[in-house]
């Protein structure tokens, strides 16, 4: 019997789908509203995407054969936890990040430990100021000079000790009125009385000038007391002169004061010694000097090098303020001194001793750096000049070159074995030690990323 077949949903076909929506809708909020009263298992609920078809359904009209209508209790089903789809896609997960970092982390660590020869020489090599730069064929190195001035003034005690009775000094003005006018000479050691009674008496020989006019002449003199004492540290004063004394000339001869005497005194005083001005300029010049020195040394840079023996200094100048047996507490030392020193870079020297060294290698060795030790005697020196002549010893290591990147090329995909097979074969007896370190623990061959892989020389013993 022949299938029928409708352009649009029978009436009765409709019908059964809108009322099946209806009796949903009602069931699902009858079982929303008794879940809040008590605990009952939740009635199914058509799911959204299978009403929505059916009311597009409903909608469209569409040409549906009746047989090919999904019955309603197949549509409404349970629905529970996915827990067989989690379970599969943390599976592909775990097994995609696996394969990464299967093909990412693995690395290769290899290290070689070259054998080495010690070497060892002697070079005379020349510093000298005027160059500029390092001459590998001559043997030269640049040289620095530097300079450096200082002075310093110290205070030191008089430690001498003497009896010294001072007699108190000064200077008068004689005057000469004597009529008619004549000049007169008075010899060395003339007394001259104070009106307070204290003789005073000339250091050298005088001639007072005649009068002139109405004025008197005049002379200035220094006088000392008679005696010692402070008695004798008198004013202002006028004098006569007592041995005129009877004679036309005492009231024409008079002397006068117009600051008072000083120095008069008895006991013991503080006297500088030569062993005091010995002393302090023993320990004034040797302060000085380190002082210059230091700040050479304060001048040289963390790259430079200060030979013992390329540091000069000298004293300028050395004075005390006083003399010996001079009557004070105290006097004041001062000096001068001046320092040179000539210094050169640690690096230039450096430098030029691998140059030499290198050029003496045999073919296929390398000079190991970190080995290079270097020690100095200085064999001539002019600090005026600015040049030097060094004796330089060296010693060093050497070992045979191992060409790193064609090793990395060779050990890409290579197990443990082979990768120390193929540094034995191509270097003998060159080499004391290969060691490999694959990683994750799994790994068992070295990566085929070159990256990945890290040579390196070992040189501890």
């Amino acid at each position: 019997m022949a299938r029928k077949i409708y352009d649009v949903k029978p009436p009765k076909v409709a019908n059964k789908v809108e009322n099946a929506i209806k009796a949903l809708e009602k069931s699902a909020v009858k079982n929303k509203a008794s879940t809040r009263k008590k605990a009952v298992k939740k009635q199914p609920v058509l799911q959204q995407p299978i009403v929505q078809e059916a009311k597009r359904s409903r909608q469209s009209q569409a040409t549906i054969p009746s047989e090919s209508l999904p019955s309603i209790s197949k549509v409404i089903r349970k629905r529970g936890f996915p827990v067989k789809e989690i379970v599969m896609g943390s599976i592909v997960i775990f097994v995609l990040v696996g394969i990464y970092f299967f093909n990412t982390l693995p690395k290769a660590d290899i290290e070689i430990s070259p054998k080495t020869d010690a070497i060892s020489l002697q070079e005379k090599v020349t510093v000298d100021s005027s160059a500029i730069a390092v001459d590998l064929q001559n043997n030269v190195v640049p040289l620095r000079i530097l300079k450096n001035s200082e002075e310093l003034s110290q205070q030191f005690p008089a430690t001498g000790i003497t009896s010294n009775d001072g007699k108190a000094t000064g200077t008068i003005t004689i005057y000469n009125k004597l009529s008619p006018a004549t000049p007169l000479t008075l010899i060395a050691g003339t007394h001259f009385l104070s009106d307070s009674g204290k003789y005073f008496v000339t250091l050298k020989r005088v001639t007072v000038p005649a009068m002139s006019g109405k004025n008197p002449g005049s002379i200035k003199v220094d006088v000392q007391a008679e005696s010692v004492g402070s008695d004798y540290n008198i004013g202002a004063s006028k004098f006569s002169v007592p041995k005129l004394s009877g004679t036309s000339y005492y009231y024409g001869i008079w002397a006068e004061s117009t600051q008072a005497m000083t120095g008069g005194h008895t006991g013991k005083v503080k006297q500088v010694t030569q062993d005091d001005l010995d002393s302090a300029e023993d320990v004034l010049t040797n302060k000085v000097l380190s002082n210059a020195q230091n700040a050479i040394k304060s001048k040289v840079s963390d790259d430079e090098i200060l030979l013992e023996g390329a540091l000069s200094s000298r004293i300028d100048s050395s004075e005390a303020d006083v003399k010996a047996k001079a009557i004070v507490d105290q006097f004041q030392e001062s000096a001068k001194a001046t320092a040179s020193a000539l210094v050169f870079k640690k690096q230039d020297m450096t430098d030029l001793l691998k140059s030499i060294i290198s050029s003496q290698l045999q073919d296929g060795t390398s000079l190991l750096d970190s080995s290079l030790q270097l020690s100095y005697t200085i064999d001539s020196i002019n600090v005026g000049k600015g040049t030097m002549i060094i004796v330089v010893s060296a010693t060093a290591e050497s070992y045979p070159t191992i060409d790193l990147s064609n090793l990395t090329d060779m050990f890409s995909g290579k197990s443990s074995d082979e990768i120390s097979n193929t540094v034995n074969y191509r270097y003998g007896k060159g080499v004391s030690n290969v060691k490999v370190k694959f990683w994750p623990f799994w790994v068992q061959k070295a990566p085929q990323d070159k990256s990945r892989i890290n040579v390196n020389l070992n040189f501890n013993k």
